[in-house]
């Protein structure tokens, strides 16, 4: 091609400065194991590429007329129920938000005293206790989801 590399130093002391022009050459695509030319890059998971980075609002709520006191524990909040007390709201209907990033989460909720699982959560998963912890996923929210 006619082009020539340049290189100009300038700098005093230990601190130097190489600016570089050269022409632009593509890079020989990479091989496989097997010699042979892999055009595309590896795919990384949806989650790897675009964390989640935003925290969302997340409402659970239990019916549980009779109860005096009722909690939500999870995975979230390192199984603490003090931690995430649920409001009554005079119907019998408890209600909590949480702000939680994507991802999927365990919990149960705490009512005056006994873990139960959530009979509206669509998925469960057995826990080391004998009983399943309720599963809820956070999914992507839009402005993230569109980088």
């Amino acid at each position: 091609m006619g082009h020539e590399n340049k290189v100009s130093t300038t700098g005093s002391g230990r601190i130097a400065v190489k600016t570089v022009e050269a022409p632009l050459e593509p890079k020989a695509p990479a091989k496989s194991a097997a010699g042979k030319v892999n055009l595309q890059p590896p795919m990384q998971p949806v989650s790897e590429r675009f964390p989640a980075l935003e925290e969302q609002e997340i409402m659970l709520t239990v019916f549980a007329p009779q109860a005096s006191q009722v909690n939500v524990a999870g995975n979230f909040n390192n199984w603490l129920p003090a931690a995430t007390p649920m409001k009554n709201m005079g119907t019998g209907e408890w209600i909590v938000r949480l702000m939680l990033k994507s991802g999927q989460y365990e919990y149960r909720f705490v009512i005056d005293g006994l873990w139960s699982e959530d009979h509206r959560s669509s998925e469960r998963v057995a826990n080391p206790y004998g009983s399943f912890n309720s599963v809820l996923k956070v999914p992507l929210s839009v402005r993230t989801s569109i980088l």
